[in-house]
């Protein structure tokens, strides 16, 4: 009797604590559906996307300009230098004398090496002392020609008046042809001497090394050196190489699309990250005819006056090319551009500065951070930031802006 008193008990506690769980989440669940009630849950379609008729967005607008656009082009490139030359020996011998080094100025006709001259200038004397043999030679050969002449002339009158034979008539003739067939051979012989003596003049020359060119700056600078003093060297071994840095050339290599746009003489403008802040003006100086098969691009090689030489070869240059101006255009900043589905455009600020209205646009140039507008006509201000929150007719309002509504 009394286990069923206890079993009674504990089932009616049982009951009781059932109940009032039931009640409880009746509450709980009425409670959490009061003020939220009808809104989307996070994951729900729509939720974050922009209400046209909710709260008003702040975004922060700039107005459409009048202003002058370029169309540029911007190429990386090596500095070269506009002319380079290796000085190389014409003759064997021993350097002497190296009068230039490494980054030396070299101006136009300079000595630049000497080499040993003696066995040049002993094979000079020696031919000049051979001409001058064949010079006495050749005179003496022109003395018996004269003589001849004369023997012949006395002949021919001799045997005119009968006083000597035929014979001594033939004889005297044979005579002249021969003087005059040695003096011919003598001739012969003295201009090969005198052909042998501007040879060996010509090698005794070389031995001194000229840097000589044509055009351009009246100096220009060693670049490398390739023997010292005291080496003994060979014909067309190599002993300085000389750079024009007077003006540089920046190699450029561009596309098929920018290939068509370019022209010599079209004005460039270039930097350098070891020369912080300095602009060189250059020039477009010569196009390739023909686009490389295999990259599709061409090359182009833009001339950069150097007069105060800060720029080196080898430096990396970026080039900005500027194929066009157009004067007043309709621009935007590019901030204001934006895209809804296909459609890129703006969203422009009505006058009275409490709604914005996205009005798709055609765009042409870009430059400095700003785009030009070539449809529709446009003015007024537009948003540059929280257009993401925008939908067209949107309720705005600028900070800062009298009565958060809008106004100006």
């Amino acid at each position: 009797m009394k286990k069923k008193r206890i079993l009674g008990a504990v089932l009616a506690a049982s009951l009781a604590v059932a109940g009032a769980y039931v009640i409880y989440g009746r509450v709980t669940r009425g409670a959490s559906a009061g003020p939220s009630a009808g809104r989307p849950s996070p994951g729900a379609p729509g939720a974050g996307a922009p209400m046209r008729n909710g709260a008003p967005v702040a975004v922060e607008v700039s107005p459409v300009e009048n202003s002058p656009v370029r169309e540029l082009g911007v190429f990386s490139g090596s500095l070269q230098p506009r002319s380079r030359f290796v000085l190389s020996t014409r003759v064997a011998g021993r350097l002497v004398r190296v009068n230039a080094d490494v980054g030396d100025g070299v101006a136009r006709g300079e000595t630049v090496a000497v080499l040993d001259d003696k066995e040049y200038a002993a094979q000079y004397e020696q031919s000049r002392a051979d001409l001058e043999v064949m010079q006495a030679t050749l005179e003496d050969a022109g003395s018996s020609l004269e003589t001849a002449r004369r023997d012949l002339e006395r002949a021919r009158t001799l045997f005119e008046g009968k006083i000597a034979s035929q014979t001594e008539l033939d004889s005297a003739a044979t005579a002249l042809r021969k003087a005059e067939t040695q003096h011919r051979v003598v001739q012969a012989q003295r201009k090969q001497k005198e052909a042998a003596l501007e040879t060996v003049k010509d090698r005794l020359e070389a031995t001194r090394l000229v840097a000589e060119w044509e055009g351009g700056s009246e100096v220009r600078v060693v670049g490398e050196r390739f023997a010292d003093p005291g080496a003994l060297l060979r014909a067309n071994d190599p002993v300085v190489s000389i750079l024009d840095i007077g003006a540089l050339t920046a190699t450029v290599n561009v596309t098929e699309a920018m290939y068509i746009r370019m022209r010599p003489g079209l004005p460039a403008r270039a930097v350098t990250d070891a020369i912080p802040g300095a602009v060189f003006d250059g020039r477009v100086e010569r196009v390739a005819p023909f686009l490389n098969e295999t990259s599709r691009q061409a090359e182009v090689r833009i001339e950069i006056p150097n007069p105060q030489g800060r720029l080196k070869p080898g430096m990396f240059v970026r080039v900005t090319l500027e194929f066009g101006r157009r004067e007043g255009a309709v621009t935007v900043p590019a901030a204001a551009l934006i895209k809804r589905g296909e459609q890129e455009g703006v969203f422009r600020l009505a006058d009275d500065g409490k709604t914005v209205s996205f009005i798709p646009v055609r765009t042409g140039i870009t430059d400095s951070g700003r785009v030009e507008i070539l449809e529709p006509p446009l003015s007024g201000r537009v948003v540059v930031l929280g257009h993401h929150l925008l939908q067209d007719g949107s309720a705005v309002f600028l900070p800062g802006s009298p009565g958060r509504g809008g106004g100006l």
